[in-house]
């Protein structure tokens, strides 16, 4: 059972939302903070039902950065988003979808509820949202927890985690980030394939096909970090298509930078009003 703590009101990114810290115990028993963006004028006094997002961030960036991506969307909604700081098999900031990980976002609700209990948040409308490694989170919820979520989007996913491993030698600092994948996963591909299946989305395409939840796809044929999306997020949506023509999946395909359009003022809005979560 996952530990509660208190929450302390924080961060005013922006004059119609309020952020308010919360900490939760993970599942690996390390104290991690989330943070909650909910409209300004929400709160003890007045808190009607409203939808959850639950939106894990990229790989090598906190949860407050996470934040920023929102701007007022939440007051526009109205909505809720909880940005988990996280917590992977050995390291926070590069989780790269481990099962405790995913246990942990699957936990948010009940963690958000626990540590503001005047918050009422709607169980029919619960969605995730994530970009780059926070995608491949997002995909991994929607497959092993369909049941939780009323939609999900993921921004330039990674799918497949031993080939992202070995692109990595075509970024800067590759080697570093082989390095840190070895350390968070166990080992290399090729010494533990079936650790990094795990953590890869195109290998539970089926769950995902059949999960029945609403699925956004979004991915840049310009992308030079996750520079093969065709090979990525691309061959997701075309596995889950193939393996059942009647998901209920969405693929947009653009030619902007890394994650560009997972923000407030591009086209983030666009990806939450087709969940009807924007009026």
């Amino acid at each position: 059972m996952l530990a509660i703590f208190g929450a302390v009101l924080a961060l005013v990114p922006a004059p119609a939302t309020r952020v308010w810290t919360i900490h939760y115990r993970a599942h690996d028993g390390l104290v991690r903070p989330a943070y909650v963006v909910l409209p300004a004028w929400y709160g003890p006094r007045d808190h009607p039902p409203i939808p959850l997002v639950i939106s894990p961030h990229g790989r090598g960036v906190d949860a407050r950065a996470n934040v920023r991506l929102w701007g007022d969307l939440p007051a526009r909604g109205p909505f809720a988003v909880v940005n988990p700081e996280g917590q992977g098999r050995e390291l926070e900031l590069y989780s790269w979808g481990d099962p405790g990980q995913i246990h942990d976002l699957a936990a948010m609700p009940q963690i958000v509820e626990h540590a503001l209990p005047w918050l009422r948040i709607d169980p029919h409308r619960i969605y995730a949202f994530g970009g780059s490694m926070g995608g491949q989170e997002v995909l991994l919820l929607v497959a092993h927890h369909p049941h939780l979520l009323a939609g999900a989007a993921s921004f330039d996913a990674p799918v497949d985690l031993a080939e992202r491993y070995r692109a990595f030698r075509t970024l800067p600092f590759g080697s570093m980030l082989q390095l840190l994948a070895r350390v968070e996963v166990g080992g290399t591909p090729h010494a533990d394939p079936r650790a990094y299946a795990l953590r890869s989305p195109l290998d539970v395409a089926r769950r995902i096909a059949f999960s029945g939840v609403p699925l956004q796809i979004w991915w840049s044929t310009r992308d030079r970090v996750v520079s093969d999306q065709r090979q990525q997020s691309g061959a997701l949506y075309r596995a889950i298509v193939t393996l059942n023509p009647e998901a209920p999946v969405d693929e947009v395909v653009g030619q902007w930078r890394h994650c560009a359009e997972m923000h407030w003022n591009r086209r983030l809005p666009e990806a939450l009003r087709r969940f009807g979560l924007l009026r």
